[in-house]
């Protein structure tokens, strides 16, 4: 019987691996075994990159906003401007918080007078 080759369906399966590693340095470029291990390896790292990217913005979301509201006030703090928001049952969230305290200083100053206001009762 004579020896059949791989055909389509590997041939198929090695460039989608040669693709995703295109920009790579070297073999991981080429070569399809050591390709596969740099793509998986990528993978891996995009998969956990991504949790990783909600945590970083998240934090840098409250650095902002706490850097505005101590630029409002400088006794208050963070901590006690979410607390003052809750009681005064503003329900706006921190992305929201951060992008107005960026762009619009006037608004984001209401916001934390009503947080004060609700403080101080």
């Amino acid at each position: 019987m004579s020896r059949t080759k791989g055909g389509t369906v590997p041939h198929r399966r090695h460039k989608k691996v040669t693709d995703a590693a295109k920009g790579y340095y070297g073999r991981r470029k080429s070569t399809f075994k050591v390709a596969r291990q740099a793509v998986d390896k990528a993978n891996q790292y995009a998969t956990r990159d991504r949790k990783a990217r909600k945590r970083n913005f998240r934090a840098l979301w409250i650095q902002r906003i706490n850097a505005a509201v101590r630029a409002h006030d400088e006794a208050l703090t963070y901590s006690r401007f979410i607390n003052g928001l809750s009681l005064a049952g503003v329900e706006v969230d921190r992305k929201v918080l951060a992008d107005l305290a960026v762009h619009e200083p006037e608004a984001f100053g209401a916001i934390v007078d009503k947080a004060k206001a609700a403080l101080a009762a």
